[in-house]
This record gives C-alpha cells, sequence and structure tokens, in this order.
C-alpha cells in the first residue's frame, strides 16, 4: 500500500520504500520459516543456502558468494553456531582460516525446507505474475547499475554539477583589486613568503597584467568572489598564467578547474602559442588540475621567485 508520505516524497524515499518492503519481506520469511517447522533467523539464509550446496567454506568465500562483509558473515555464523545449525572449524592448511559447515542439526533444517523451497517458488512467481512490471529483472538492472557507480557517487556529482552551474567567471573590474590581492596573500603567506614578484603584480594588477594585453578572471559564488586567475602576455608572443587563487571556503566546487579553462580560452582567443606557468611541486591539487589542463612539464628559464620549483606549458 502507497502511504500519503511515499506519494509526497516520491523517488526521495527510494532507499526508506525498499527497506520497508524488504522489512515485510522479512517479516513474512519469518512466519513461513516457523510454519515449516525450521527454528532459523530469515537473515541467515544466505548463509544457510550456500552452505547446503557445498561440504564446506571458508568464511570468506561465503562472503565473496553472497555479497556480504567479512565481518557481517562472521557475526551470522557466530549466531548461527550458538543454534547448533552449523560448525566453524580451523583449516588444516591454514589455521587463520576458519571453515564452516552445517552440523547434523542443519542437513536436518536443510531436508525440511526443500518442500518450503517449492512452495515458496510458487508463490513469488505469482506475485510477480500479478504485477505489470517485472521486479525481478528491474533489480537486477538496478544492482547493475549501480555497481558501475554507486548512489552516493552519483548524489555527490549532482550535487558538484549544481554548485559549478553557481559559478560564474567574469572579467576582472577595478573594484576587484582587493579581492584579487587577498586571495593570492592567503595561498602564497600559508605556505610561502610574499616576494618582491608578488607585490609587484598584486599591488597593480592592471598595471602588470591589463595594461601589458594581458587579462583577468575573477570567480564569482553566491554574489561573492571566490577566486581570481590571471593570463600575463610574454615577451615571445606566448601568455603566462598567474595568480591562480580560489577562496579555501570554496574549494571542492571545480572554481579552479573553471578558472583554468577561461585562461585557456582567452589565450586561444589572443592567438597565444602556448600557455607557460610556473609552480610549486607541494602544491599537488593544482599540479594535477595543470595536468587535466593539458599543460606538461617543461624545463624553463629561471624563475624570479624563489619558490618555484616545477614550470609547465600547454601548445596550442
Amino acid at each position: 500500500m502507497v502511504t500519503d508520505f511515499f506519494i509526497r516524497t516520491g523517488k526521495l524515499a527510494l532507499g526508506t520504500r525498499l527497506r520497508r518492503l524488504g522489512e515485510q519481506f522479512m517479516e513474512d520469511a519469518a512466519k513461513v520459516l516457523e510454519m515449516y517447522g525450521v527454528s532459523i533467523n530469515p537473515k541467515w539464509f544466505p548463509v544457510f543456502y550456500v552452505l547446503s550446496e557445498a561440504d564446506h567454506l571458508s568464511i570468506t568465500e561465503i562472503a565473496r558468494q553472497i555479497g556480504h562483509t567479512h565481518p557481517s558473515v562472521s557475526q551470522i555464523v557466530k549466531e548461527m553456531q550458538r543454534k547448533g545449525i552449523i560448525v566453524c572449524e580451523k583449516s588444516k592448511e591454514d589455521a587463520r582460516v576458519n571453515i564452516v559447515r552445517l552440523s547434523d542439526l542443519g542437513w536436518e533444517m536443510n531436508r525440511r525446507m526443500q518442500i518450503q523451497y517449492l512452495d515458496v517458488r510458487e508463490a513469488v512467481e505469482e506475485v510477480l505474475d500479478e504485477t505489470r512490471h517485472d521486479l525481478w529483472k528491474a533489480m537486477e538492472e538496478i544492482e547493475y547499475v549501480l555497481s558501475k557507480k554507486d548512489f552516493y557517487t552519483r548524489v555527490y556529482e549532482k550535487r558538484k554539477e549544481r554548485e559549478r552551474q553557481a559559478v560564474s567567471i567574469i572579467d576582472f573590474q577595478p573594484e576587484h583589486a582587493p579581492a584579487f590581492k587577498a586571495l593570492n596573500e592567503e595561498w602564497i603567506s600559508k605556505y610561502y613568503q610574499l616576494e618582491k614578484e608578488d607585490y609587484k603584480v598584486l599591488d597593480d594588477p592592471e598595471g602588470s597584467i591589463i595594461a601589458s594585453g594581458g587579462h583577468i578572471f575573477m570567480a564569482e559564488y553566491d554574489g561573492q568572489v571566490v577566486g581570481t586567475c590571471g593570463l600575463m602576455r610574454m615577451n615571445d608572443g606566448g601568455y603566462e598564467m598567474v595568480k591562480m587563487a580560489v577562496d579555501p571556503a570554496a574549494r571542492g566546487k571545480h572554481i579552479g578547474w573553471l578558472l583554468g579553462q577561461a585562461i585557456v580560452e582567452k589565450a586561444k582567443s589572443l592567438g597565444a602559442p602556448r600557455v607557460y606557468l610556473e609552480s610549486n611541486t607541494q602544491q599537488e591539487p593544482a599540479i594535477n588540475l595543470y595536468y587535466k589542463l593539458g599543460f606538461e612539464r617543461i624545463v624553463g628559464p629561471p624563475s624570479p621567485y624563489a619558490r618555484c620549483n616545477i614550470q609547465m606549458e600547454l601548445k596550442l
């Protein structure tokens, strides 16, 4: 029966609805087992069933076959052992491995359950025949799809995509100068000493970058400036990507990636043959971003920055 709650929430309560359906089956399964005189907890059934098909199995093998974790199977095995349904012994080949098999009581239960299996299969087929959709095939499809990418990852990606769409990459305006400086001072001073070349650019971004034919982008999220990156013209006609910075509170929203893409596209529009950058290998996330954008490591001329120990280039 579909309650008003599930009508209101729709697919948001998919997990809750599946759990409710599972709990209903588990409750009925307990009654069915009792009806056939089998004293077994329904949650033990997967372990019981695979043991009924084999002479003995290790806990690791049981876990692999039924898709449970090793600790989960270990707990079930302990519970079944206390009821005398199974016997657990150390492997003769490897004392670290626990070997599990059905006890005499377990095999007697298995004999009584064979008739139950016939009736249960027919009842399940009856339920499926009374529905328009093949639930069994649908479950197989969902399990397959989730095995390729789990539900948590899918929600995480949707969140990131939504946040990414809320980021705006805009051109630098004079009123952005304080934010440009503050964002860069924050990350540089956290790891290094601000140098002469830093102050030259941060104190006059328009004069040092834009006036010579370069460009600066700013990133906004929810109306707040949260990132920046510059493109400085070089003497050989190429451009250098400089002063990329993202507010720590806004990291994880792919702002660096969006700024990097904007810089590369701007360089292309300016007819640049290449984009060059300097960084430090301690900044692993930044280096990974540059590789993702297509940059490759090169050996360039000496850097004016003491902190620089890696130079990279993207040929356009």
